[in-house]
């Protein structure tokens, strides 16, 4: 894109309509704050300098996004996009050329930005327009009716009614010399009947001094729609991810219902996936070939290897799932936790921070944290890992082919030795020898003539 494209993003936004207390531009779209989409687009330009200019909830906005990459400009008070651009003048070169973005105008593409860029140089200006059938609240884009020139760009509240007729919009979105902004911006007036200083005045300069003004058009219209309230958000989420899901079908993918699919990062599948309703990834998802991912479930930076199927209203986080694998229903893995080819997680099961080896079964309503088990364990119902002595976790080690009973608890730290039998009803709290039937009770007894307890009448 050259050497010399530099980005400035408008952040400064207060979005009173959002009701909110968090900067505008923070407010997330599929798990993501709006102003991440927008660097994202610009990023992959490979820009010279990227500008963002905050203002209502600025430290708020620089804290979250604490890269080396961005040049922070303040603007106080706020007066128009004409004015805050104003604020970024001595950070822009004087040769090369600036693109402007909005920090709440998350979906545009970068493809659509480099069409722009390219229609532009350091001697043109270039801007994004696009045809909307129902154009109230944008500027319009007025054309010369012999040579179709672009002449200026009226707003809304300022346009004629002749004017208000036109279709075709200023997006906001524009590429303009370098050399240019540092003799247009300081002429900027605010006479208006918002007392605002517009960006979009820039374009009549254009014209007065015959620097040609290009347009480019966005492949679809939803990528220039910006967000000003919660309803404007929640359309453009839904926007996002049926954008994804179409892409996912696309890709071979098998989405029962594409409507209700949740994507707030990346997932990537192999061939032959399936995924139920109502599922939300969130981070990088990564689901090889024949994963099924049954109703209700919530993925989170997972890795699910071949043929492993994640039964309904499981989570995982931060994990990584072997081939072959059957988790759920109900099953909750949390960080830190590897289970090998051909385990079972069974229903109301949780696991955290635990490896367990190939072909082991934890079927049912059991508890196991902090723990290295082998290969063939089966660890029977109501089997907990006591792993928390109140101050400290404790690991537990279950070597391969052990049986453990149920509802049997193992108080770590302690080791549970290979082709150990744990008798059901134990409570283990001492290392266990190999190939041994190990067992805490006490003896049964029954208390003959015992009457239970009745209320007095």
């Amino acid at each position: 894109m050259g050497s010399k494209l530099h980005i400035v993003i408008l952040a400064a936004g207060i979005g009173k309509r959002m009701k909110s207390s968090l900067p505008k531009v923070l407010h997330e779209l599929a798990g993501r704050p709006m102003l991440s989409h927008v660097l994202e687009s610009a990023r992959a330009l490979q820009p010279y300098r990227i500008c963002v200019v905050i203002g209502h909830g600025g430290e708020q906005v620089i804290e979250r996004f604490c890269t080396n990459d961005l040049i922070w400009i303040k603007q106080e008070p706020q007066l128009g996009t004409g004015h805050a651009l104003l604020q970024a003048l001595p950070e822009l070169d004087e040769d090369g050329a600036t693109l402007v973005l909005y920090g709440d105008v998350p979906l545009v593409r970068t493809g659509t930005l480099s069409k722009l860029v390219q229609e532009g140089s350091e001697e043109k200006c270039a801007i994004l327009t696009t045809e909307l059938e129902n154009p109230y609240g944008y500027g319009r884009i007025i054309r010369n009716e012999d040579t179709r020139a672009i002449a200026c760009i009226v707003e809304q509240k300022d346009a004629t009614e002749t004017q208000r007729s036109v279709n075709e919009i200023n997006t906001g979105i524009m590429y303009i010399p370098n050399r240019k902004l540092h003799a247009w911006l300081p002429k900027l007036k605010n006479d208006n009947a918002q007392k605002e200083y517009y960006l979009t005045d820039l374009i009549k300069m254009a014209v007065d001094e015959n620097v040609p003004i290009l347009s480019a058009q966005p492949d679809h219209n939803w990528e220039i729609l910006g967000v000003n309230s919660r309803a404007q958000m929640a359309e453009l989420e839904r926007i996002y991810q049926k954008e994804n899901a179409g892409r996912l079908l696309e890709d071979g993918v098998t989405l029962y219902d594409p409507s209700r699919i949740d994507i707030r990062g990346r997932l990537e599948c192999g061939n032959d996936v399936e995924i139920d309703v109502n599922c939300l990834f969130e981070g990088h998802v990564k689901l090889g070939n024949r994963v099924k991912i049954k109703a209700n479930c919530v993925l989170k930076n997972v890795t699910v290897a071949d043929g492993t199927t994640i039964h309904p209203f499981s989570h995982i986080e931060n994990s990584a799932i072997g081939t072959n694998c059957r988790i759920g229903p109900y099953s909750r893995i949390r960080p830190d936790t590897n289970l090998n080819d051909n385990v079972h997680i069974g229903n109301f099961v949780e696991i955290k921070q635990s490896v367990i080896a190939e072909g082991s079964k934890v079927n049912h309503l059991s508890y196991i944290g902090d723990t290295v088990m082998g290969s063939n364990v089966n660890v029977g119902a109501g089997t907990i890992t006591c792993n928390y002595d109140g101050a400290y976790k404790h690991q537990t080690i279950i070597e391969d082919d052990v049986f453990i009973g149920s509802d049997t608890q193992l108080v770590a730290p302690v080791k549970i030795s290979r082709g150990t039998t744990i008798g059901a009803g134990s409570t283990i709290t001492k290392d266990t020898p190999e190939n041994e039937l190990t067992l805490s009770r006490t003896r049964q007894v029954t208390l003959t003539g015992w009457k239970r307890p009745s209320k007095h009448k």
